[in-house]
């Protein structure tokens, strides 16, 4: 059935060959002669089995070839120009040619032809990958729409055109001899079609195209997905066969099964022809960015160009660091906001105009922060607790700044006895958290939050939500005492709440949380991609039993306080929490390169608690402590005038 072809691959190498021989000064390793050698090689591993069993020719026909091409791999070998591994590999093939002439055993054979196609891509690599993973869909598509009519929708070699082929299509089901061929065999028979079968070639369609559906029509023999997936997360070793593409397009089934065992080899061969994205190079890829971006923010200063050293040192941060932030964060919050503060020290350094030299070595220190996180961000470093507790810290750490303030909302509805409002405070944080699941669809399958996006809107968002937290603060305190709040329930209270204040509450509401939920969601997506799914889902939850807890604890001891100390207590907590997203709004836009940034030295980066080593922020910080202090100051005189005038 092979024959016809494998003699037009002996015809082609035979054609190369004497082409070189023919132009000796143009002699050089050629993508398609290397590529030849390895398809044959190829052939040999999977075919000698039905040649020789027992030390027998069991086939003459079979054995005839794999004798031919036994001989034409060592020429084409020897035939490729110098090189220092070549004299190795014409040993290897000379030792390969003399096992099939003793009859060895099939095993034995197909492990020398393996490992000198291994060690030939070494000498003389060639591109035997795509330049990025397969679409599955994609290759989905082509099939249904070029194979399946020959070989089954179900790939079983029995579609509806099969009837008078002879030779019959191949089904693509027979796990046999599908652990026998690597993606790039089958990628080479899509390419090259069949002689004297109704497989013809496909060379019109798209590169990418041959390799999808390659890697689609692979996948037919292996289904066990989930324990393939489960296997690829929680083995790290594993996960190291596979350091790009080309080990994932020339691994087999069998020569993984022979290291890990054939059931495991077949379900992580069924995950990874399913999902080749999981091959994406893991987050220290990332940093690389960051580094080009440093290495050229550098190279710019020093030519001059102060501006666009700037702008690249920026992006540096933005477009190579930033995306990391979240996971960074989960592992190691110290270093992430070391390597934050480094790079803000950075872009100082180019706005004051400062040598070269301070900041090469400013430069040198940030790339010894970046290996740092490199091992951090390791797929291998990760494990189940470091996982859980990211999870945790994370969701209680941006989900507790909106529940103290949703919370106090609540609590003042209650204390004001106004129930029928309660439904916008609600209506506000079930809106955010639904604009929050929007967007993580729009940045998962729509488009990129770029890390400019993301600062931009924590910054204006926190900005806009002390300033309203200053306004509501002064409110409060104004009315911790009692004659006030009396005064004040008459007064205003149900006409406004029938108002605009009820509309006011579902705004604050949805802002609030609404910011936590957009920073949480990308920093939960950050840690999915990084797998243990279940472990992060039991982190979210025990946050948000926590935070339950949390809520219910308030609002119970809320409703014993007197109203005046109610309102005391609640001003004091919302203008706290004023002045911490006054300190992170500002940094957020400070990291976005909307705000200069000037260190101030002897200051500690408390991030939770809104505080930076930057003047701006601090200086925004006791503007929103200085307006709160005359709002408390103005609120007792005028309870004092009032009392007094009372009396």
């Amino acid at each position: 059935m092979v024959l016809l072809f494998r003699l037009r691959l002996l015809t082609l190498l035979l054609a190369a060959l004497g082409g070189i021989m023919l132009h000796p000064a143009a002699a050089r390793a050629q993508g398609g002669e290397v590529q030849t050698v390895w398809r044959l090689l190829d052939y040999v591993a999977v075919d000698y089995a039905g040649a020789v069993s027992g030390g027998r020719v069991t086939s003459t026909t079979e054995y005839a070839e794999m004798t031919e091409f036994s001989a034409t791999i060592r020429t084409g070998i020897a035939a490729l120009p110098s090189n220092p591994g070549r004299a190795r590999l014409i040993a290897e093939a000379q030792g390969l040619e003399a096992a099939i002439a003793s009859k060895a055993a099939p095993e034995a054979v197909a492990q020398k032809a393996r490992a000198l196609a291994s060690d030939l891509l070494a000498a003389y690599p060639v591109p035997l990958a795509p330049a990025k993973a397969p679409d599955p869909a994609r290759g989905a598509a082509l099939y249904a729409e070029n194979c399946a009519s020959c070989h089954g929708a179900k790939g079983d070699g029995h579609g509806p055109q099969t009837i008078g082929m002879d030779p019959p299509p191949i089904a693509f089901t027979d796990a046999e001899r599908a652990r026998k061929r690597s993606l790039f065999a089958l990628y080479q028979v899509i390419d090259q079609g069949l002689d004297g079968t109704a497989m013809q070639s496909f060379a019109h369609l798209p590169s990418e195209d041959r390799w999808a559906l390659s890697a689609y029509v692979g996948g037919f023999a292996f289904k066990d997905t989930v324990a393939g997936e489960r296997i690829w997360k929680t083995d790290p070793a594993l996960r190291q066969r596979f350091p790009d593409l080309q080990a994932f397009t020339s691994m087999t089934p069998e020569a993984l099964g022979r290291a890990i065992g054939q059931d495991k080899a077949d379900a992580v061969i069924a995950y990874l022809r399913a999902n080749p994205q999981a091959l994406r190079p893991p987050t220290p890829a990332s940093l690389a960015v960051a580094r080009e971006k440093l290495a050229q923010s550098l190279a710019a200063y020093r030519a001059g160009d102060r501006r666009g050293a700037e702008q690249l040192a920026l992006s540096a941060y933005l477009d190579g660091f930033e995306p990391l932030e979240p996971v960074l964060t989960a592992r190691d919050a110290t270093l992430m906001a070391r390597i934050e503060g480094a790079m803000g020290e950075f872009r100082t350094a180019i706005g004051r105009g400062e040598p070269a030299d301070v900041l090469a070595s400013k430069s040198a220190v940030i790339e010894g922060l970046f290996t740092d996180a490199e091992t951090v961000l390791s797929p291998d470093a990760a494990s189940d607790a470091s996982t859980f507790i990211g999870a945790l810290t994370i969701l209680l750490r941006e989900g507790l700044e909106a529940l103290l303030i949703v919370v106090a909302m609540i609590a003042f509805l209650r204390k004001a006895d106004r129930p029928e409002v309660l439904s916008y405070v609600h209506g506000g944080w079930i809106a955010a958290l639904i604009a929050g699941g929007a967007t993580w669809a729009v940045a998962t399958y729509a488009i990129s939050i770029s890390g400019a996006s993301r600062e931009l809107t924590e910054g204006f968002g926190s900005l806009f939500a002390a300033v309203v937290l200053v306004s509501v603060g002064i409110w409060m305190h104004g009315k911790s005492h009692a004659e006030s709040w009396q005064r004040y329930i008459r007064e205003a209270l149900g006409k406004a709440l029938s108002r605009r204040s009820a509309w006011f509450l579902f705004g604050l509401a949805f802002l609030v949380v609404y910011r936590e939920a957009f920073e949480t969601i990308l920093f939960f997506a950050a840690l999915a991609a990084q797998g243990r799914g279940s472990v992060i889902a039991a982190g979210a939850a025990t946050a948000v039993a926590v935070l339950a807890v949390v809520a219910w604890a308030m609002l119970r001891y809320s409703r014993s306080l007197p109203i005046g100390k109610f309102f005391a207590y609640s001003s004091v907590l919302i203008a706290i929490l004023a002045v911490v997203l006054a300190g992170k709004g500002t940094a957020a836009l400070q990291e976005a390169g909307l705000i200069d940034i000037t260190p101030v030295a002897h200051v500690p980066r408390l991030s939770m608690l809104g505080i930076f080593p930057s003047l701006q922020p601090l200086l925004l910080q006791f503007l929103a402590l200085a307006i709160l202090w005359l709002g408390f100051w103005y609120n007792g005189r005028k309870h004092a005038a009032a009392s007094a005038a009372a009396e």
